[in-house]
């Protein structure tokens, strides 16, 4: 029974296959005008309109789900152009960072290939770490320590001028007190007049310096330099060798040279945004006084 049924479907089977390709054959034969063309017009006339109802029942839908997908194209688009964005602005970040620091080494190297680091020092670059909490700008914390052969006084320099001394070691890091802090006092001369003074910082104004203990008669105008003495007055001790820049006069009035042996500076360093140091270390382990 089962293989009757198997041999009857083959053969419904091949009757179709035979009649579809008689009625290919009989299409492409005929003209335009055949009963099979004709036919074909039929049915799309009658299934034409069922097929536009279709489409704009479904029109809707597919505007839908185009919506959805367009949408989430674009926000991939979105995500996509954002990290593209966020790329480059590190990019630019790092090396606008790099070339700044490419800038202030060259600047702090030419300084101290000048002339101004005396023989049997060693100059030894540290990056600055940490900085004083206050507004006051009076320490920062620098890299290389008593291991990198940092003593307590050694001079230290950025690529502007005097920065301050050592005050503070540990095997890897050390503390600068910096020229505006309140204990800080260098001995200074004036060029081109050659007046001599002590520098130290204006109490309350951390960007203003102040040149005291001035010769009374000396010959002091704004704008001229103010460069490390290396020697000693008084009680005060020199840790600094001479020529270090240190600032220029911005306020040198008469009055206040003859009534306070006073002049007034602004720091050649700019204190709270120096990256880089030069400590100048002695192979005897501190500064000639």
């Amino acid at each position: 029974m089962y293989r009757k049924q198997v041999r009857r479907r083959r053969a419904v089977l091949l009757l179709l296959v035979a009649a579809s390709l008689t009625l290919l054959s009989l299409y492409y034969r005929e003209g335009n005008a055949g009963p099979l063309h004709g036919a074909e017009n039929v049915v799309s006339t009658i299934f034409s309109p069922i097929s536009s109802v279709t489409d704009r029942a479904l029109k809707p839908v597919r505007d839908t789900v185009n919506w959805f997908h367009e949408t989430f194209d674009a926000r991939g688009d979105k995500a996509r152009l954002q990290d593209t964005v966020a790329s480059l602005r590190n990019q630019l970040a790092r090396e606008q960072t790099q070339q700044a620091e490419v800038k202030e080494l060259s600047a702090l190297n030419e300084l101290t290939s000048g002339g101004i680091v005396p023989d049997g020092t060693t100059p030894v670059t540290a990056r600055v770490v940490g900085r004083s909490p206050t507004v006051w700008y009076s320490t920062v914390t620098i890299d290389k320590g008593s291991g990198d052969g940092v003593r307590v006084d050694d001079p230290v320099v950025a690529a502007q001028g005097l920065a301050g001394k050592i005050t503070q070691t540990t095997s890897n890091t050390a503390q600068v007190t910096l020229i505006t802090d309140a204990d800080s006092a260098v001995t200074a001369r004036v060029q081109p007049s050659g007046a001599t003074g002590v520098v130290e910082p204006n109490v309350g104004n951390p960007n203003d310096l102040q040149l005291d203990f001035l010769e009374r008669g000396a010959q002091i105008a704004q704008g001229q330099m103010v460069l490390t003495a290396g020697f000693s007055t008084g009680d005060l001790g020199s840790i600094f060798p001479p020529g270090i820049p240190i600032g220029k006069i911005t306020h040198a009035t008469v009055e206040e040279q003859q009534a306070y042996q006073r002049v007034h500076l602004s720091p050649f360093v700019d204190l709270r945004d120096m990256d880089f140091v030069k400590v100048l270390t002695t192979h005897s382990g501190g500064g000639s006084k």
